[in-house]
């Protein structure tokens, strides 16, 4: 079952609270703290992401399996562990940017 998570938006303006990612050189927000569930994103020169997650929005959803959602679709960041039990991937499907997250059991 695939849930919404949040939809991310990049950003050049300094948010509140914002959460800065070393491996990703991009300060992030968390969407839980915004009416809409915004995540805004603000990517620093050097990050390693797609110029295409820099100049898009991207639509986050929880899946069974990032694999499934996968096929057919661009990978634009290979799936990686954020925490012990989650992995995120984002993909381009349809035109559109989205982050795939799957929970490990």
């Amino acid at each position: 079952m695939n849930v919404f998570m949040h939809v991310g938006v990049p950003t050049t303006k300094e948010q509140p609270n914002e959460i800065y990612s070393e491996d990703l050189k991009v300060y992030i927000t968390d969407p839980e703290k915004h009416p809409l569930k915004f995540e805004y994103l603000r990517f620093e020169e050097n990050t390693p992401l797609p110029e295409i997650m820099q100049n898009n929005s991207h639509i986050a959803f929880k899946v069974d399996s990032i694999e499934e959602m996968a096929k057919g679709a661009k990978i634009l960041v290979e799936p990686f562990c954020v925490d012990e039990n989650t992995q995120i991937a984002f993909i381009l499907k349809e035109n559109v940017v989205f982050e795939l997250m799957e929970k490990k059991a």
